[in-house]
């Protein structure tokens, strides 16, 4: 089964080898039919502690590191 990726922006790099994504995806809504935004946070594995808050990057599914953490960082977006 191919590994997901996602896009997102890093909102939190205080943990050791880990940053915290932020996933936003547009939704349309069922009775309005109006998109709207919704988003979600993935804990990422950053081995070398290279990505800063603002850093847009591409995550990529990986087996479990630890209870909350089964992304890692594959590259940082230019």
């Amino acid at each position: 089964m191919p590994k997901r990726i996602l896009k997102g922006v890093v909102i939190s790099d205080k943990q050791d080898k880990t940053v915290i994504v932020k996933v936003e995806r547009r939704v349309m809504d069922t009775v309005y039919k109006k998109f709207i935004r919704l988003s979600k946070k993935y804990a990422a594995h950053d081995e070398l502690n290279q990505f800063k808050v603002g850093d847009e990057v591409t995550i990529e599914e990986c087996k479990p590191i630890s209870k909350n953490k089964s992304w890692q960082v594959v590259v940082a977006e230019a």
